[in-house]
């Protein structure tokens, strides 16, 4: 017998912060619970100290196996929407835990990770906790539904509750980790749904032996389980190094910083520093200073950059297009212009390793005033208009994974935009050097002997211009939804084309996906024709997809040999579906046997 119950959420007050030694609620329910014993962890990570979730093994009840997924990151449901599912459809009970002192992430869970929890669990009655955890630290805690008084900083106990009701859950407020919340209050919650939990797969396993036993006389055929299917793993995303290998190629760069004296040159790319940074867009022109609405930010790109005209510079290496000479940039300040490209390294690789920035520019200028003076003028760079700049601010938790949503703000829009592709009579603007950056046959076709090299506008044929803004939209932010299997089947085509393997194994996992949980009625009577796409992913390459595709015709053998499009097999195609077939000829046979032995023995038969 076993529990699992996966927890989402972060519920410390300053995120990820290696000086935050407050305990996890998981990890300190598992440590001071007498029921549990035998705990075992372990940790699954998509980038290096980056955990996606923490697993805890351990047993409860003396001999009740409980498994715990920690999923402290809500990017999961970014990232990795078939874990995250997976996740959830396996889970008895579902623990959402926040501090009550982080506004902002409990606005972000509300209007974006709840309504996917809600459609993830469907009509599933799993038993949801609502665990808010900490004291609020404006004063003490107002449980008022109509007081405003902490209602700016911190979460308030009504809001709570809200949500708490939206997801038909049960709500605890925790002030402090101690041993009377956590192990008899909020270990008491949990205590009962593990109960009611194994209560219920007890009765439903002494339902299927009932049933079983009712059959006393001769039995029928034993009808195997069909074959397992092929399992598609999900490629680990590298879009973060795509966007640091830009830099360090500096292909399709249009930005060249100059010290003073003219003597180095430092290359980069608009379209990446407008995405960190409000400074920059400033700089370049994407903002005015009204746009911006602080002056602190007007004053640092007026005290540390000058853009200037191209005629006293020397000759930079690359412009794109090659009209297009980079645009000079000359840094005032001869210190932070030493350290430029350790900060342009930190940028592109995303913006969130804080920490190893820090200790770069200390080996480097080796002298503490002078390395603060270089951050604090890294922090202006990244800081937002109208908001107080600290440290806290700029750790690695703070502003993970940056250029999948500051990316996204620049997609189809003509700003900074420096190639336009036409397609069906329509002109869709972009960036080469995000393009350059996510995928090799770009890279090859704007670096290369290619008229497109060269051109401004570039036409694309093959792919319909919904298809192929949703491949573009997956360049810039890394990650896709399609509406439809049609449209996954078409993105997938247009991923083929363009080398972009990822967005190839996600189309994949997303038709497998959407096949796998639709109804034998629904399979049977839909107009979508699965040779049709078993046709088309043999043709595109897609030799996983095929394969799988093959199987799920073999396994539901009496559904698609009723159809007209079954004809449309290759011989091959129908020897291996008629090899694998589910049921079997022999398991018909032996059940046709069965049935005569019934009629002739006069007798009736409970089973059938």
């Amino acid at each position: 017998r076993s529990v699992n119950i996966v927890a989402f959420g972060n519920e410390r007050d300053d995120g990820f912060s290696e000086d935050n030694q407050q305990p996890s609620l998981i990890w300190s329910y598992l440590g001071r619970s007498a029921l549990i014993s035998q705990i075992d962890s372990s940790l699954s990570a998509s980038h290096v100290g980056n955990p996606v979730f923490t697993e805890y093994q351990a047993c409860v009840f003396g001999n009740v196996r409980l498994v715990v997924h920690d999923c402290p990151v809500w990017d999961i449901f970014d990232s990795d929407w078939y874990t995250s599912r997976s996740l959830i459809g396996g889970a008895d009970i579902i623990v959402i835990k926040y501090s009550v002192n982080d506004k902002t992430s409990f606005q972000e869970l509300k209007d974006s990770y709840v309504p996917m929890i809600k459609k993830a669990l469907n009509h599933c009655s799993v038993p949801v906790i609502i665990s808010a955890i900490g004291a609020r630290k404006n004063g003490v805690p107002c449980t008022c539904p109509l007081c405003t008084s902490d209602r700016r900083s911190c979460v308030t106990t009504s809001e709570g509750v809200q949500l708490a009701k939206e997801l038909g859950a049960t709500y605890l407020e925790l002030h402090t980790l101690n041993d009377f919340y956590i192990q008899k209050y909020f270990g008491g919650v949990l205590e009962y749904f593990m109960i009611q939990s194994l209560n219920q797969k007890s009765s439903e396993k002494m339902k299927k032996r009932k049933k079983m036993q009712k059959c006393h006389r001769v039995q029928p055929p034993q009808l195997e389980q069909p074959e397992k299917m092929p399992i598609l793993k999900g490629e680990a995303s590298h879009y973060d190094a795509d966007l640091h290998n830009l830099l360090c190629c500096c292909q399709c760069a249009d930005v060249a910083f100059y010290p003073e004296d003219l003597s180095t040159v430092v290359e980069a790319h608009k379209i990446i520093l407008c995405s960190v940074s409000h400074l920059f867009m400033l700089l370049f022109e994407v903002k005015s200073p009204a746009d911006i609405h602080d002056a602190s930010i007007v004053r640092m790109a007026q005290s540390l950059f000058a853009v200037e005209a191209g005629a006293a510079f020397p000759p930079a290496p690359r412009g794109i297009p090659p009209c297009v000479p980079p645009v000079r940039v000359v840094v005032k300040d001869s210190v932070f212009c030493s350290c430029l490209p350790d900060i342009l390294h930190f940028i592109y690789s995303g913006a969130f390793q804080w920490e190893r920035l820090e200790e770069d520019i200390k080996k480097k200028l080796k002298d503490p005033e002078k390395t603060e003076h270089v951050l604090e003028k890294v922090k202006c760079i990244l800081k937002t208009p109208g908001k107080l700049n600290t440290v806290k601010d700029c750790r690695s938790h703070q502003i993970k994974r940056l250029y999948n949503t500051s990316l996204r703000l620049f997609f189809n829009t003509p700003v900074l935009a420096d190639v336009i592709f036409k397609i069906q009579g329509a002109t869709v603007p972009a960036h080469r050097a995000v393009l350059v950056a996510c995928c090799e046959v770009m890279a090859a076709m704007f670096n290369g002997n290619y008229l497109e090299a060269n051109s401004i506008l570039v036409p694309v044929y093959g792919v319909s211009k919904d298809t192929f803004l949703s491949f573009l939209e997956y360049l810039y932010t890394d990650s896709c939804c399609p509406a439809s299997i049609l449209q996954a089947m078409s993105l997938l085509i247009c991923a083929e084309m363009y080398q972009v393997m990822r967005l190839q194994h996600i189309c994949e996992l997303y038709i497998i996906t959407q096949l796998q949980s639709m109804p034998s009625r629904e399979l049977a009577s839909t107009s979508l024709s699965i040779v049709s796409l078993l046709k088309k992913a043999k043709f595109h390459n897609s030799d996983c997809l095929s394969t799988w595709l093959l199987h799920f015709i073999a396994t539901n053998y009496l559904i698609f040999s009723q159809k007209p499009e079954f004809q449309d097999l290759s011989v091959e195609e129908r020897n291996f579906v008629e090899m694998h077939r589910w049921p079997s000829n022999l398991y018909l046979k032996q059940l046709a046997d069965y049935r005569n032995y019934v009629h002739s023995q006069k007798c009736h038969c409970t089973v059938m």
